[in-house]
Parts: C-alpha cells; sequence; structure tokens
C-alpha cells in the first residue's frame, strides 16, 4: 500500500511557533537523512492522524511531498500529547534505494487454532513479541511478517530464529540472541475443592430466613400436626382463666 502526505517547509521556530502552528490544526515535524540537510516542515494534523490510525502506514516508504517535489520517507518519530488527541511532532527520514535501512515490522500471527497445543490439548495462543527488528532494502521493506502458530504444542515457544521471514529480509539481533515470539501455555483452572467451598460460602436469598419465613424445623423434628397445634393452643388459653379462678378463692 503506498501513503502520500503534503508537507509545507516551516520557517518559524521555537515553542512559541510550534504552539501557534497547532492552533491552526498543523503538526510540526522534521525530515533528515540521505545528502540533503535537516529541513523543518509543517503538515496538516488530521490527515496525519487518519495515517497514523492505520498500522501499514508505520512500515512502509512513504511518499513525501515537499513544496510540490517528492521524496521517499520513513516515519521515525511520533510525540503525542500526554493526555489529548493531538500530535506535537512528527520525525521523517529519507530513505535511498541503495542503503539498508533498519526498521521495527508489526507481526500477524496466524494459525492457532490449527495448532495441536490448541485444537487438541486446551491451550491458548501467548504472544510475546509483537513486532520484529529487521535490516533490508527499501523495496524489499515488509508490511507486516507473518507467524505460522500451526505447529505449537503445549510447554513448546516459536523463537525469532525460526520465523520465516521474506525475501530481502534479516534480523537485527546479535549473534547469541534468540527471544521467544509466542508460546502456547494451559489456562489455570479452579480445582474441585475450590469451588465446593466457593459453592458453600455462597448462601441463596431464599435460604435466608425473613420476617415472613420460619426457619425449616432441624433434622428429626418434624412439623407439629394439627392436633398439636389445636392442644397448644388451648393450654396457652386456659391458663389466664386457671388464674382467674385462684384469684376469686383469694377474695373469698
Amino acid at each position: 500500500m503506498k501513503f502520500e502526505i503534503g508537507a509545507n517547509k516551516r520557517e518559524a521556530q521555537g515553542t512559541g511557533a510550534s504552539r501557534r502552528l497547532r492552533r491552526l490544526g498543523k503538526v510540526p515535524g522534521i525530515v533528515y537523512g540521505g545528502t540533503d540537510g535537516a529541513v523543518n516542515i509543517e503538515l496538516d494534523h488530521k490527515e496525519l492522524v487518519q495515517n497514523l490510525r492505520n498500522e501499514k502506514f508505520h512500515a512502509s516508504i512513504l511518499t513525501l511531498k515537499l513544496n510540490g517535489a517528492a521524496e521517499q520517507v520513513l516515519l521515525r518519530a511520533v510525540n503525542m500529547h500526554p493526555y489529548k488527541l493531538q500530535v506535537q511532532h512528527v520525525d521523517f527520514q529519507r530513505v535511498s534505494k541503495d542503503k539498508k535501512i533498519h526498521m521495527k515490522v508489526p507481526l500477524h500471527f496466524v494459525n492457532a487454532d490449527k495448532s495441536p497445543g490448541v485444537k487438541e490439548q486446551g491451550g491458548i495462543a501467548s504472544h510475546v513479541l509483537n513486532e520484529l527488528d529487521i535490516t533490508c532494502f527499501p523495496d524489499d521493506l515488509p508490511e507486516f511478517i507473518e507467524v505460522d502458530l500451526s505447529s505449537l504444542t503445549v510447554g513448546h515457544s516459536l523463537h525469532v530464529r525460526e520465523v520465516a521471514l521474506p525475501k530481502g529480509v534479516e534480523l537485527a539481533l546479535h549473534k547469541s540472541e534468540d527471544p521467544v515470539v509466542a508460546t502456547v501455555v494451559i489456562p489455570s483452572l479452579i480445582t474441585e475443592e475450590e469451588e465446593a467451598a466457593a459453592a458453600a460460602a455462597a448462601v441463596a436469598p431464599a435460604d435466608v430466613p425473613t420476617t415472613e419465613q420460619a426457619v425449616a424445623p432441624k433434622e428429626g423434628e418434624g412439623a407439629p400436626a394439627e392436633g398439636e397445634k389445636g392442644d397448644k393452643g388451648k393450654a396457652a388459653a386456659e391458663k389466664p382463666a386457671a388464674a382467674d379462678k385462684g384469684e376469686k378463692k383469694e377474695k373469698k
């Protein structure tokens, strides 16, 4: 995918000048490298933000049209406002077709669901790296590198040097470096004992006695029969009567 962005030379410099540019919807920047000297530039903020949302914009050779003249550049740095969606400054580097460039390229993971670790062993794919440091000529720069996870099993890791690279692309690593790119792990499971303890601790609202709900009888104690209820009711009713009789005898 080809990206083309417009820019103009920026004459005014300094913090105050940059602040005024941002208020006008512009972004201060710089383009450097190659045989020409560094040039201060300004770009349209809205156009730049739209491009920055595209992953490919960060790892592509861009065409920068500076006052009508086209240059091939790479996006090297973007400074954002601490809490606003506002680009504070942007850096571009000129590239030459006959000179290798050093870039960070995003990784795209595929076939994780087909791997034995996920499909047969119930694991999940864990991505350790999301981009790779590479070197290549500008014409060989890939927009992304595809990482095939179809052979991963649980406990096995895929390392950087095992990743298939596009033609003309080399890893930018030291001789002894070989970091992990991805692995398949088993998610932690809740034991049966933990589940039983959690079930015992959780009391359903319907099991909690309320003012309108009597407590259930204990084991071995049946609910009183209707006759028993009647006898107890009679005994309770007779007690006041007996007390009244006693009081009458004392008076006599």
